[in-house]
């Protein structure tokens, strides 16, 4: 089974100035490195005139996967500041690319670590972050005249209703964490009486808004 992890809700881009200098975060999902560099090319081609597309991504469970890049500013000061708010928050299967705009003032590598650093924590607000749950899909099919009853239960318990499909009995697609799997199935025939039948779907994710 796999576990919990968070993860970007979406891609965003977000502007930042800092002594004149325009820095603009690019937060992206992504779950392979592939992707990752394809990202990374895109925004290359877009921002030529740029002075750096400096990055960082984090992929993988256990974030085996760990890039960054400096891009032409001094060695530590852009990609690792990058990469440490990614660690820092936890996330995983994200890439951040960070684009320079030089503004005529020198910053300094103290400067450029905070400017960075402040640019991928504007990025991923902007972005959101939610946490991704893996859960036990679950098919219960039972009369239609134990529907309301359930349908009650069910707003008052852990659990997550999806889908209803409406056939000659009625199925409800729900989803169940692991380890509640067991007392899942017990509370679902006590409440209807043995009068079910669950089927176990195979593994899914479920997504909680976190910020």
């Amino acid at each position: 089974m796999s576990h919990a992890y968070y993860t970007i809700k979406q891609h965003a881009e977000n502007e930042i100035i800092i002594q004149k200098s325009k820095f603009i975060a690019h937060v992206v999902h992504v779950e392979n490195e592939s992707d990752a560099q394809q990202c990374i090319s895109n925004v290359n081609k877009t921002h030529w005139k740029s002075n750096h597309n400096c990055y960082a991504y984090v992929i993988g469970e256990s974030n085996k996967v760990q890039k960054s890049s400096d891009d032409g500013e001094p060695s530590g000061t852009a990609g690792i500041p990058i990469l440490e708010v990614l660690k820092k928050k936890n996330l995983r299967d994200t890439l951040v690319i960070i684009t320079r705009y030089f503004g005529g003032i020198k910053l300094g590598a103290g400067g450029l670590i905070r400017a960075y650093s402040q640019a991928t924590s504007a990025g991923i607000i902007a972005s959101g972050i939610i946490e991704r749950i893996p859960v036990i899909l679950c098919r219960v099919t039972l009369d239609y005249s134990l529907l309301g009853l359930v349908e009650n239960a069910l707003q008052h318990s852990s659990y997550i209703k999806h889908e209803i499909i409406y056939a000659e009995n009625v199925t409800l697609e729900i989803s169940v964490r692991e380890y509640e799997v067991t007392d899942f199935t017990d509370w679902i025939n006590n409440l209807t009486n043995g009068q079910s039948a669950i089927l176990k779907m195979g593994e899914s994710f479920v997504e909680m808004d976190l910020a």
